[in-house]
């Protein structure tokens, strides 16, 4: 028998299994009731691994919630065609196919050999994690203009290597390798 987890116990970044689907808890509140009786309320912001939607729900405190059969592995990233995405599994050395929709927008981080972790739900592969930084050249951006800051924009857009645009410092050039934030988007540094 599957371990049981209290609502009333959830807490942030922890995951549970509710209606057959794996989600990840981003926030939580307890309320509880002034009057006598009144029932203990947990109100869970948490994001479906499987659809990847966000939505809050509130449960009562002693609802109770299986421990998902999730798994973790380490794994690189090989190509994408029109069928998807493929990862190699560091450990069986297992070719691993991912759809575009389990993906998200991750793709636009993701070069040959990058090390990402893959998250499977009861053996079957749901998405990937990425690193909390990547590095990327600068395939294309306008040369940074001296004195152009009196408008307050000391940024500029910049398309890089995997298709995705990020605003990056004016002083950064084209082909130069920089650091991208995986989880804001922005300029983390060059590389």
């Amino acid at each position: 028998m599957a371990a049981l987890i209290d609502a009333i116990d959830v807490k942030r970044k922890m995951y549970f299994e509710f209606e057959n689907a794996p989600f990840l808890c981003l926030d939580f509140e307890i309320s509880t009731p002034t009057a006598r009786g009144g029932q203990t309320l947990v109100r869970l912001k948490m994001r479906n691994l499987l659809t990847r939607a966000v939505f809050d729900k509130t449960f009562k405190a002693g609802e109770k919630f299986k421990v998902p059969d999730l798994e973790t592995v380490e794994a690189s990233y090989l190509y994408s065609d029109t069928d998807g995405s493929y990862f190699l599994d560091q450990t069986t050395f297992e070719t691993i196919s991912l759809s575009a929709d389990k993906l998200g927008d991750a793709l636009g981080f993701l070069l040959e050999g990058v090390i990402v972790q893959l998250d499977k739900f009861n053996g079957n592969p749901i998405g990937i994690q990425l690193p909390q930084q990547v590095e990327l050249k600068v395939q294309y951006t306008e040369p940074g203009v001296r004195g152009n800051t009196a408008s307050g924009a000391v940024t500029k857009s910049a398309k890089l290597e995997t298709g995705i645009e990020i605003q990056v410092p004016f002083f950064v050039k084209e082909g130069e390798s920089i650091k991208v934030n995986t989880e804001t988007r922005e300029f983390a540094g060059r590389a």
